[in-house]
């Protein structure tokens, strides 16, 4: 093996575990969510818009969109259905009637804090039983999952 293959080859080895365990980490921690929330709990494109509208309150469907990697007329469609569910509200925009921009309801905003509590109660157990050096290494890691997951979406704008 030539002293250039070798990080190659580790990157690929790297690539081929995250693209393996980051979606199964996130069905795990998605079931065991779905399990005891006492809600319906909202399919993954609803929620998602969900949480990008907690972070950016007052957001358009079109940013909404780009954010989320959606097309717009998804978006809007996924905006009328929590509208309907009571989980969002449109307000019309003060000079330009034909944008909306998104708001959470009371309702959504208290859903929202549950789903995130039990996905927090249950990160944190599983975390406690691994070894000081595995919880070292994944805070360490947390920056430079930042960095991959804002790569990958700025190649796919």
């Amino acid at each position: 093996m030539t002293p250039s293959s070798a990080p190659g080859r580790d990157l690929d080895r790297v690539a081929a575990v995250l693209a393996e365990r980051v979606p199964a980490l996130h069905r795990a921690l998605d079931r065991r969510v779905s399990a005891e929330y006492p809600h319906p709990k909202p399919p993954e494109g609803q929620l998602a818009l969900l949480r990008f509208v907690a972070q950016r309150e007052g957001a358009t469907v079109r940013e909404a969109a780009e954010a989320l990697l959606m097309k717009p007329n998804n978006v809007s469609t996924l905006v009328s259905q929590l509208t309907e569910r009571g989980l969002l509200e449109r307000r019309p925009d003060g000079t330009d009637k034909r944008v909306a921009h998104l708001h959470l309801t009371a309702t959504s905003r208290q859903r929202l804090a549950e789903v995130r509590e039990l996905e927090a109660t249950y990160l944190r157990q599983a975390l406690m039983a691994l070894t000081e050096g595995e919880k070292d290494a994944l805070g360490s890691a947390l920056g430079a999952l930042n960095s991959l997951t804002n790569q990958l979406h700025s190649a796919v704008r």
